[in-house]
């Protein structure tokens, strides 16, 4: 009898670690918006508006509340086309549509756009990070280097980046506003050892934007949101933070409108 409890309890600790392993994977698939759940947790396709000729496309920091976009419309005073699925990478679209697809489904509804506002590039990054992290993109502190590995996977997103905001350029859009990323935190993930890979990355995005055939003008908030302006995930922007960042990509909206 008491062998029997020793080998019942020597199988139910592995399964309770498991299952807690298996709990953290589904939530983090469920915050990063992977899969059809991308397209669940994110704000409401639009794609016929008031100003049909601004669109935005992006991921979740967008997309997941759609409060971004709500105060640029409420400054604007009319509404624009809404792509943005939470889950959005720039190279790869099995776990949602890419931002190279939001830009395609948005042409396809309509081509006469002039502005595309977003980010990408983040997820990309993001997602491996917080499984397994692949490209060793975290660090061990805040003064340690950020891995060669990551550079070179960065690197190739800078690639990426330029060419599809070349391909943009191509079809006719004008403009883009293209916004960064801030410091994630330590929340329900552990990300602030992510604070090399968003300078890099914020580093690479800036050149793709500025070596592009697009006029595309590049947003940095990493000054401006502070811990205090990120959901308990330590990734998305609660209401202080889309307050923040829609302050930060107005200037840059308003002379196209």
């Amino acid at each position: 009898m008491y062998k029997n409890k020793l080998f019942s309890e020597s199988i139910a600790q592995p399964t309770k670690q498991a299952f807690r392993v298996l709990a953290a994977i589904g939530l983090s698939v469920a915050l990063t918006g992977c899969g059809q759940l991308g397209q669940l947790l994110s704000n409401p396709q639009v794609s016929d508006a008031d100003n049909n000729q601004v669109i935005f496309v992006g991921d979740s920091i967008f997309a997941l509340s759609g409060g971004i976009q709500d105060i640029l419309e409420e400054k604007a005073g009319e509404t624009f086309r809404r792509y943005t699925v939470s889950g959005a990478q720039l190279n790869g679209g099995f776990l949602a549509p890419s931002i190279p697809e939001q830009y395609a489904t948005a042409y396809a509804d309509n081509p006469n756009i002039t502005t595309m506002v977003g980010d990408a590039g983040g997820n990309d990054i993001l997602i491996p990070a917080i499984f397994i992290d692949p490209n060793n993109c975290k660090t061990r502190n805040s003064r340690a280097d950020l891995s060669d590995r990551c550079k070179a996977f960065i690197d190739d997103l800078y690639v990426d980046g330029v060419d599809f905001l070349n391909s943009i350029a191509d079809d006719g859009v004008q403009n883009g506003v293209l916004l960064g990323y801030y410091y994630t935190k330590n929340g329900l993930f552990w990300l602030a050892s992510m604070k090399q890979a968003v300078d890099y990355g914020n580093m690479i995005l800036q050149r793709a934007c500025d070596n592009s055939t697009l006029d595309c003008a590049f947003v940095d908030p990493r000054s401006t949101i502070e811990n205090s302006d990120i959901l308990f995930d330590g990734i998305h922007p609660n209401a202080s933070g889309s307050a923040k960042l829609a302050e930060l990509i107005w200037p840059k909206l308003q002379p196209l409108l």
